[in-house]
């Protein structure tokens, strides 16, 4: 994952990663069984990293606006840690894979929409718990927020600039805010409330 993410699934080979892990070549393709094979695999194990440490984290807060900041909230912390050598898996393989057809690509795909599936069901269901204007268009509110996590990965992983977290921190609030019904905002401030007093604790 780390070379797929850094280097780019096309250069994820069978040839390469034994010469990274000192393995045979033999031993490697026994298992996987081609190349396409290998980057489905680590396509798969992203996947499942991706959503241990951004959806079940996220799960803990309650359905609704307070859920989909959280959900945000670790998205973009998982970004900025950098859980892979090369920044967000699934950004750097959709750059790749966008106009390559294949199988590869179609998972990619796949899983990008489901993440994007799930900021939109959170956005209605904050909406139908009337923490978020009526009018307010669940696609284009989560093409919104996602566009500014993926802007901070992309200009982190270019320019290096460790500011940019902050920056899509804040872009994230002000949206939300504005989306907000006064419900929501309560929802908001209280999510806030107690993400200062976990990390306050966690301090002492």
């Amino acid at each position: 994952m780390n070379l797929g993410s850094a280097e780019g699934l096309e250069g994820l080979t069978i040839g390469r990663l034994a010469r990274e892990l000192q393995m045979s070549k033999s031993g490697l393709f026994a298992h996987f069984g081609s190349k396409e094979e290998l980057q489905l695999a680590a396509v798969d194990v992203a996947r499942a990293i991706f959503v241990d440490k951004v959806m079940e984290r996220a799960l803990a807060a309650p359905p609704g606006i307070a859920r989909l900041q959280a959900m945000l909230e670790a998205w973009v912390a998982y970004v900025e840690r950098s859980v892979f050598k090369g920044g967000c898996f699934f950004a750097a393989a959709s750059a790749e894979c966008d106009g390559r057809p294949g199988r590869v690509r179609d998972q990619v795909a796949r899983l990008t929409r489901s993440w994007l599936d799930a900021l939109e069901a959170e956005i209605r269901q904050a909406r139908s718990l009337l923490q978020l204007r009526s009018r307010i268009d669940p696609e284009q509110l989560a093409f919104e927020v996602h566009a500014l996590v993926q802007e901070a990965n992309w200009a982190y992983q270019l320019l290096r600039k460790k500011r940019v977290f902050e920056r899509a921190r804040e872009g994230i609030r002000h949206r939300l805010e504005r989306a907000a019904t006064r419900r929501g905002l309560r929802q908001l401030r209280d999510r806030r409330t107690a993400s200062r007093t976990a990390r306050n604790a966690r301090g002492r």
